[in-house]
């Protein structure tokens, strides 16, 4: 257990609070806040229950980060949850965790970040909307031009990471300044526009949970009794979790941050505690400037387009499209930045491949960073990036489960451990998030099992692969 604590020697440590905090914020922030809420409205059909999903995904990211914290500080080095869980379990869940990482969870969401940047450049250059006529043939499949450039910020941002962490560092704390003071300026604009009319009409059945359609261009409302009530939540909340996941990225680079017992859990709580505040203003934005069938069938989804339509006139599309780009950017800046951290571990557990261990002379995972890039464009190409990020949501919360779960076996596998932080409000807020996460992947078993088996389907593929992977340890040991 004391070797286990002690920062990790082979990386600078070279961030602080503010920049850890521009992680967590950053990382955060993406496409999602500005689209999910249209199918989150279809759902569930209601401006209280939108609001609800969005409070109870706050509620459940910030005890997370909150109960991170422990953790964090308990073992400040580089590969965050996957070291978490293989200190609480074994090995094995550990690299469950980290092949599901690298197949899909972070390179899955880098490809997706990149190809919304993409999409929204489409607004000033028009060979990237999002249309039959700008795709050709490659080698059998039917590539878009918005995949290519994704592609290549993949593949640029990738390189600046490979350039050091300062590189990465000073990119990250641009773009998400950057973005949080246009979200904050639009919140003010909204505000200031606030349509009483609208915001009064939309709340008329606040807590009247019903699924919407629209056929023809006429809008139909159905009532949804208890049990469905329970799935469309769940359903719903597939796209507020998406939206507010990677706040965990800061604990993958602990091995950069200083003071990391310190400095980690307090980002977690700040960065996770920003973001949630805006998501929720931005939700009473669009509730306050749109009528709700207008957001639940925006086109393509982009509430924020119809809101900032509403509160700006014609420029709307531009600010918008400006906004979005600034903060996939940046996003995927951090998702790059840490991501390859992961792969750097599990490779000195020689349980990936034996390269993502090494350091360049930038002292980064260059090795590490340029596979993670492939198998992101390989997602980028594959035109399935956004089905699999639907359907992960379930992996990724069992994960958090377990991972906060791994607090109370690491307390009792080590009672006179060291630490300096512990989890806020334990045991009742962690085992308050166990048991909210536990139900949200029940209910989509049951109500909605096309965005649990696949993402089951991609974890389980990682068990032959991790006795292959210790099969090779023990022949070269």
């Amino acid at each position: 257990m004391s070797t286990s604590t002690n920062q990790d020697s082979s990386f600078k440590p070279t961030l602080g609070l503010f920049d850890a905090t521009m992680i967590v914020a950053g990382s955060m922030i993406g496409s999602g806040i500005f689209i999910v809420s249209a199918d989150m409205l279809k759902d569930m059909g209601s401006a209280g229950w939108l609001l609800a999903a969005w409070v109870i995904t706050g509620f459940m990211t910030l005890t997370a980060a909150l109960s991170y914290g422990e953790l964090s500080a308990m073992y400040p080095k580089a590969g965050g949850q996957y070291v978490y869980l293989k200190a609480a379990y074994n090995p094995f869940i550990g690299f469950l965790y980290g092949w599901s990482f690298f197949a899909v969870i972070q390179t899955g969401t880098i490809a997706a970040v990149a190809v919304a940047f993409a999409k929204f450049a489409g607004y000033f250059f028009p060979v990237l909307a999002w249309e039959e006529v700008n795709t050709f043939n490659l080698l059998g499949l039917k590539i878009h031009y918005a995949q290519l450039v994704a592609i290549v910020v993949i593949i640029c941002l990738t390189f600046i990471n490979t350039r050091g962490i300062e590189s990465g560092k000073w990119i990250q704390t641009f773009f998400t300044s950057a973005k949080l003071l246009s979200l904050f300026g639009l919140i003010i604009a909204g505000f200031i526009a606030f349509n009483w009319q609208i915001w009064s009409a939309n709340w008329q059945n606040p807590w009247v949970m019903q699924h919407l359609t629209n056929t023809g261009g006429t809008i139909q409302f159905e009532p949804l009794l208890m049990g469905a009530a329970l799935g469309a939540m769940a359903s719903a909340m597939v796209g507020s979790i998406f939206s507010s996941d990677a706040w965990n990225n800061v604990t993958f680079i602990a091995g950069e941050i200083k003071n990391p017992q310190k400095n980690i859990g307090l980002s977690l709580f700040l960065g996770t505690l920003i973001v949630t505040v805006i998501y929720l203003l931005m939700n009473v934005v669009y509730l306050a400037t749109v009528p709700l069938h207008e957001l639940a069938f925006a086109k393509d989804n982009r509430v924020a387009l119809s809101a900032s339509e509403a509160i700006f006139g014609s420029s709307g599309t531009i600010i918008i499209a400006v906004m979005i780009m600034v903060a996939t950017f940046g996003c995927n800046n951090g998702l790059i930045l840490a991501g390859a951290r992961v792969y750097y571990t599990m490779a000195k557990d020689q349980l990936f491949f034996k390269k993502a261990g090494t350091l360049n002379k930038n002292i980064v995972p260059e090795w590490a960073l340029w596979i993670q890039c492939l198998m992101a464009c390989i997602l980028c190409l594959s035109g399935r990036y956004g089905d699999l990020l639907d359907m992960v949501s379930f992996i990724v919360v069992i994960f958090y489960v377990l991972t906060i779960a791994g607090i109370f076996i690491l307390r009792k596998k080590y009672p006179t451990a060291d630490r300096p932080y512990k989890a806020f409000g334990y045991p009742v807020l962690p085992i308050i998030y166990m048991l909210m996460g536990i139900s949200f992947c029940i209910l989509l078993i049951i109500y909605k099992p096309q965005f649990t088996w696949p993402g089951l389907i991609i974890t389980l593929l990682g068990i032959p692969l991790y006795y292959l992977a210790v099969r090779n340890k023990n022949s070269t040991s």
